[in-house]
């Protein structure tokens, strides 16, 4: 969630060094970088419960599933975000440690105050990630579960998955049913 914003530039390596120290997450565009928020409980269930889930599925397949404090790296067009799950089967990023720039799978847990800006701008600059197969928006006030998927022509298609529906992840493999991703979360039925 972005709360506020810093006047002058800084760049790519001025950014990421700045932000081994920082005590507050920034996301960075283009020379800018806005303060992050906390989040909300349903916000952090959902995330830790799909992390443990994909945990748990790929272990020892050479993917890494990371949660909210790994950067992606959107170099083509200067960004860098912190997605809420993000997961990268790709050697290339075993070679840094504050980023990645190569996942298949990108998640964001949507609230009031970030829907808008997970939907539109970040889901327009993810786009350019050659390596992203699906971006998920997952709803943290309702059982409701979108699933971008690139098709073989290079579109996205949407996957929306309901309650009592089995969730699908294909570029991980990944089946489950939408309610473990919701497991211990208060949300109107």
């Amino acid at each position: 969630m972005i709360t506020s914003k810093y006047e002058y530039y800084l760049s790519p390596e001025e950014y990421l060094e700045a932000e081994k120290t920082s005590q507050v997450k920034h996301e960075y565009i283009d020379g800018q970088v806005y303060a992050m928020a906390g989040a909300s409980d349903a916000h952090v269930t959902i995330t830790g419960n799909l992390f443990v889930l994909l945990r748990n599925h790929l272990r020892g397949s050479g993917c890494r599933v990371y949660m909210a404090d790994m950067k992606a790296q959107i170099e083509t067009i200067n960004r860098y975000y912190y997605p809420d799950v993000m997961v990268t089967c790709d050697m290339r990023d075993q070679k840094t440690d504050y980023f990645k720039s190569y996942p298949c799978l990108i998640v964001e847990v949507l609230s009031e105050s970030t829907e808008a800006l997970d939907r539109g701008r970040k889901f327009s600059d993810y786009r350019h990630l050659e390596t992203l197969q699906e971006y998920v928006l997952i709803s943290q006030d309702t059982m409701n579960v979108e699933c971008f998927r690139r098709n073989e022509k290079g579109r996205w298609e949407l996957y929306p998955y309901e309650q009592g529906q089995e969730i699908h992840l294909a570029s991980v493999d990944f089946y489950c049913p939408i309610s473990a991703i919701y497991e211990d979360v208060s949300i109107q039925l």
